[in-house]
């Protein structure tokens, strides 16, 4: 019987009838601990060890802390080795050579070795310690035990080298040169999982050789950063900035005209290095799914699982071959999260906390620059942190100093590089696109003229100050492109409603460049309409009217219902009838950013209100579309709320009336230039602002679509896209994911949820159905998988726009993720509850597994032929392949499937 001491009030001493061999083990035991074990405690470890004498086995877990043989240490998960001298090692830094840390830099003991450890041995057998009163006669049997231990322990994987040898150059180095250790692992699944996706992924990647589906928009993009003409489109621009940053190495100089889906492309288009990218990022998409589980402390089985199934999805299969966004938007998602779950189990200022966090920082606010649904895992990134930043409060070890740092840090590491990276990327996106192009005109007219070859008429020598006698076009500045307009025609007497109108002019919103868009500033005190020498500018707070330049009526309002918007004013141009209706012709200029451009009104950039000065309204561009008597123009209305942005009007183009005679004036404005000559400046944050404006309230919608569909639609896969068709058979490229994969996946969802409920209604009893640690794991699962899924999948039933397929994808990976969780729990939870005869429902799982992981092959090698498009199809061979019946697929004939 011995016994331990840790620093306890007490010692705790277990009486058992020894054995030879127990005996021998807990002499080596003893042995060694006499030197180590008050210097090998770990924190929050229990103070009292209970040491057994029994089999070997008991004596083995009644010393869980002492020293032991490398093949012994690497069983067990010991966070933080420590040596002998109760110091933590890492890089075998112990000079005594008996320490279990420095076993890979010894071999076995020669024999003058022998001899010095055997006659130390036996000096210290010989010497009493302080706890023995007198020489024990297990002494010299524990010395050659404890020799034979280390002797033993001197051996390392069974090889006999000479460690003296080991020991002298160990003690050199320690004594002269310090030694830098870099160790190299590689993660063997993960590089499996790359070269499976890799090759799946580049299999003829430039096959087809024509346009796919968005290619003919993204390549549109592409082309035009090649030409530095700038493009308006309703995502970031990080996704096409990187493609065009590649091809552009590759030669490509942006000339190719994409026309229409299924066209060929041009022999000197690169079409391997524009779909390099997007093909890329789909093969690491699958170890970064890996990584993602393993950081979610997942066990690597069911990680490698993940990595698997994204491999064997027949939808990120297709979306990664093509130039698309989906697979950059995914892999800067996936990693991000990956970062974040690492970065909160660091140290609070430590260099892997920093870089973790900077990482996470830098791939979510990519995610979001690709697509602004990248946003979305930013916003699971928030959800994360003020949950983790929750959990901190309670830990009454950290100071108030503490929290706040790291509240502080997280605010800056993952708002102030997002915001950072996304100001940058829109940086580089506006000193790349210096060119007016086709997209141009969506903007408000000083952006335009920033551009280099925009607006000719506006920078062509034209006068900056508007004076009484200007000839200028009001656009319309936020929202819908458009100029006010007038023609001959008038307002109907009636309208369908059986509301009376007042039959004057019909003054309009129109959206293209027409002479009709032209008036006259006129001063109401003044009869003619020329600039004389002295320009009589208009200034903030003038009163003015507006005369048509072509059918010469003045801008009128009064209170009379508007077509289309009865509770506000109708706008016209005054026709006297004689039927005792005053016209009411005056109009207030109000200049709103008078601050920054004065109180002059100035073209281009000065921001005015025109406000009715009889009725107080404010001309105001309503939104609505005119019928067949307005040809279909947007109405024009007076509204007494004044405070509106469909309130705010510019002027764009603009020159000086040089003569009086009403048909030379026609003529003039009938044969102005409009050719575009030089750009005028524009401060890169104004520009900034009004094109996220554009992008976020006025992108292009698509109005309907046969290959649309609708969210509730997803889960289960009711509907694809077709995204390409050979014109001389019916092979044809179809998005559809795996179709085992996508039901097993959503009823995980189910499962999760479902067990979800049970824990905690169980747990509110106290019933603890799981231990602990799974309960935890559960819990991280549920707030970065099945909270990621429905952060990415919900939004969308509150969105008015046309929606497709691929919109799920991203809901869809985090499911993925999520069913990699529920099979791994499901297997904890049969190894836990199944026990004797019920064991072999573990080995029936892990068998199910198997058999549905090769039915996934099969769906997957199946489908393979609508994900490349390579081979010629017949009709019957795509009819097999028509699983579900709202599967609209195509055939040559565009006939559809019975």
């Amino acid at each position: 019987m011995y016994s331990n001491n840790n620093g306890a009030s007490g010692n705790v001493q277990q009486r058992r009838k020894p054995t030879t061999r127990s005996r021998s083990k807990q002499q080596q035991q003893q042995c060694t601990s006499e030197n180590v074990i008050e210097k090998n405690q770990t924190n929050g470890a229990q103070n009292e060890r209970l040491h057994f004498r029994g089999s070997s086995k008991d004596a083995a877990l009644s010393t869980p802390l002492l020293p032991r043989s490398r093949s012994t240490t690497s069983a067990i998960n010991t966070p933080s080795p420590l040596c002998c001298n109760g110091g933590l090692s890492i890089l075998n830094c112990c000079r005594d050579v008996n320490c279990h840390l420095n076993a890979p830099l010894r071999g076995s003991v020669d024999s003058s070795h022998s001899r010095r450890s055997e006659s130390r041995q036996s000096s210290l057998a010989a010497t009493p310690t302080p706890k023995q009163a007198s020489p024990s006669p297990t002494t010299s049997e524990r010395s050659r035990s404890c020799s034979r231990s280390r002797s033993r322990s001197c051996s390392c994987d069974g090889r006999l080298v000479d460690c003296h040898k080991h020991n002298a150059a160990a003690a050199a180095a320690a004594t002269s040169i310090p030694q830098f250790t870099v160790n190299l692992s590689i993660d063997l699944f993960s590089w499996t999982l790359f070269l499976l996706a890799f090759c799946t992924r580049f299999y003829k990647l430039a096959t087809p050789p024509h346009i796919v589906f968005d290619e003919l928009h993204y390549g549109k993009y592409i082309a035009h950063y090649m030409r530095n003409i700038f493009f308006f489109d309703q995502h970031p621009p990080l996704g096409k900035q990187l493609i065009a940053g590649l091809v552009s190495f590759a030669g490509y100089d942006g000339n190719y005209t994409f026309t229409r889906i299924g066209a060929a492309y041009a022999p000197d288009v690169p079409i391997f290095w524009l779909r390099f990218i997007p093909a890329l990022c789909g093969s690491l998409l699958a170890p970064a799914v890996y990584r993602l589980l393993l950081e979610a402390r997942l066990h690597r089985w069911p990680a490698a699982l993940g990595g698997l199934l994204v491999v064997l999805d027949n939808s990120l299969l297709t979306q990664s071959r093509f130039v698309l966004m989906e697979s950059m938007l995914l892999l800067a998602s996936t990693l991000g999260i990956a970062c974040l779950l690492r970065f909160q189990r660091c140290r609070l200022g430590s260099l892997q906390w920093l870089c973790s966090g900077s990482a996470a920082g830098v791939l979510l606010a990519c995610a979001g620059s690709v697509k602004y649904i990248g946003f979305l895992a930013l916003a699971l990134a928030g959800y994360l942190l003020c949950r983790h930043l929750w959990q901190l409060l309670y830990d009454a070890s950290l100071t108030n100093r503490q929290l706040w740092m790291h509240a502080l840090s997280r605010l800056l590491l993952f708002a102030g590089i997002p915001l950072a990276v996304y100001v940058g990327v829109f940086y580089v996106h506006f000193r790349t696109l210096h060119r007016a192009g086709p997209h141009d005109s969506i903007m408000t007219s000083a952006f335009q003229a920033s551009l280099e070859g925009g607006l000719a008429s506006i920078t062509s020598g034209q006068p900056l100050a508007v004076v009484h006698g200007s000839q200028i076009t009001l656009r319309h500045t936020h929202g819908r492109t458009c100029w006010l307009h007038s023609h001959a025609a008038v307002y109907p007497v009636r309208y369908k409603d059986k509301r009376g109108s007042s039959h004057q002019q019909q003054v309009t919103c129109y959206s293209f460049k027409d002479v009709n868009n032209w008036w006259i500033v006129k001063r109401p005190e003044r009869d003619d309409l020329v600039v004389g020498e002295q320009p009589d500018v208009i200034q903030h707070g003038d009163v003015i009217q507006l005369v048509h330049g072509i059918t010469s009526r003045a801008l009128n309002s009064h209170d009379v219902a508007a077509p289309m918007t009865p509770q506000c004013q109708e706008v016209s141009c005054y026709i006297d009838y004689e039927i005792k209706m005053a016209g009411e012709l005056l109009w207030r200029v109000e200049i709103l950013n008078r601050n920054s451009e004065g109180d002059s009104w100035h073209a281009i950039k000065s921001e005015i209100r025109l406000v009715h000065e009889s009725t107080g309204a404010a001309l105001k561009f309503s939104g609505r579309q005119l019928p067949d008597w307005g040809f279909n123009q947007h109405e024009v209305v007076a509204d007494r709320d004044q405070v509106h942005e469909d309130s705010i009007w510019n002027v764009e183009e603009h020159r000086y009336t040089k003569t009086q005679d009403q048909r030379e004036r026609e003529r003039q404005l009938l044969s102005a230039e409009m050719i575009p000559t030089r750009r005028t400046k524009l401060s890169f944050w104004a520009k900034l602002w009004e094109l996220q404006t554009k992008m976020f309230w006025h992108g292009k919608h698509v109005q309907a679509h046969m290959y649309s569909s609708l969210p509730h639609e997803w889960p289960l896969m009711d509907k694809g896209i077709a995204y390409w068709l050979d014109a001389q058979s019916s092979a044809q490229i179809y998005l559809l994911g795996n179709v085992l994969i996508w039901y097993t996946a959503t009823a995980g969802i189910l499962v999760y949820a479902a067990l979800l409920a049970f824990y905690a209604v169980r747990r509110r009893r106290l019933c603890f159905d799981v231990s602990q640690h799974e309960w935890q794991r559960f819990l991280m699962a549920g707030d970065t998988f099945f909270v990621g899924y429905l952060m990415h999948y919900l939004p969308y039933f509150f969105v008015d726009r046309t929606l497709f397929l691929h919109n799920y994808l991203p809901a869809f990976v985090f499911k993925l993720l999520l069913l990699c969780f529920v099979v791994e729990h499901v297997d904890y939870l049969l190894r836990r509850h199944c026990t004797g005869r019920a064991v072999h429902l573990v080995r029936i799982y892990r068998l199910a597994l198997l058999l549905w992981l090769l039915a996934v092959c099969s769906v997957f090698a199946t489908f393979l032929p609508l994900s490349y498009g390579a081979r010629k199809m017949t009709i019957e061979e795509v009819r097999r392949l028509r699983w579900k019946d709202t599967w609209d697929f195509i055939l040559q004939k565009n006939y559809a499937l019975n």
